[in-house]
């Protein structure tokens, strides 16, 4: 796979989760995102380590009290059990949030997922990225085309009204955003605050 294939995919990727509706986009806070599968591994394996990969190092503390606190609840009973598993997964999913610089939301169902992150999802976990490298580059190109075309066709009206001109200014920002953001990924700048 080339080099530029690669740049691609990742960029559409990152620029689909970044760009788009956070609330929407986002699939660390799904109940079958790769954050609560950690929570869940660590609950059932007594290793809080799977969770704690998913926080930085100075919310370990508060992620591994909420872990021995669910661990020892859960013995409790079969509702005491879901209660705390549930306070376990909304602990580190919420810390998990802040240190990416997003407010927790709450934990969400699986159908918020875009098709997209599903698949990059599913390459890194059975080692295969086909078909996410094909889907990617027309993805991308479809994505920066409709973003065009709004601000374009708004553009011939924003000075008719108060209203036009802002409606205009709202899908000029989000196609520049949405190149701006292409083009930092290609050129190694991440906009997304990290685990660091």
């Amino acid at each position: 796979m080339s080099i530029s294939l690669v740049v691609i995919i990742g960029v559409g990727v990152v620029t689909t989760l970044l760009l788009k509706t956070r609330r929407v986009e986002a699939h660390c806070d799904t109940l079958d995102g790769p954050v609560v599968q950690a929570a869940r591994k660590a609950l059932a394996d007594g290793n809080v380590l799977h969770a704690l990969k998913w926080v930085r190092h100075d919310d370990e503390e508060e992620v591994r009290k909420a872990f021995e606190l669910a661990r020892k609840v859960s013995t409790l009973g079969m509702d005491a059990k879901e209660v705390a598993e549930r306070f376990f997964f909304e602990t580190l999913v919420r810390i998990h949030r802040a240190s990416e610089g997003e407010p927790y939301e709450g934990l969400k169902s699986s159908d918020t997922v875009p098709p997209v992150i599903r698949l990059a999802d599913e390459a890194l976990d059975t080692g295969d990225v086909s078909q996410l490298s094909t889907r990617m580059p027309d993805h991308v190109k479809r994505a920066i085309e409709e973003k065009f075309h709004r601000a374009w066709e708004l553009k011939g009206h924003a000075e008719n009204s108060l209203e036009a001109g802002r409606e205009f200014v709202e899908a000029y920002i989000t196609f520049i955003h949405y190149v701006e953001g292409i083009h930092a990924l290609t050129m190694g700048v991440h906009p997304h605050k990290h685990l660091r």
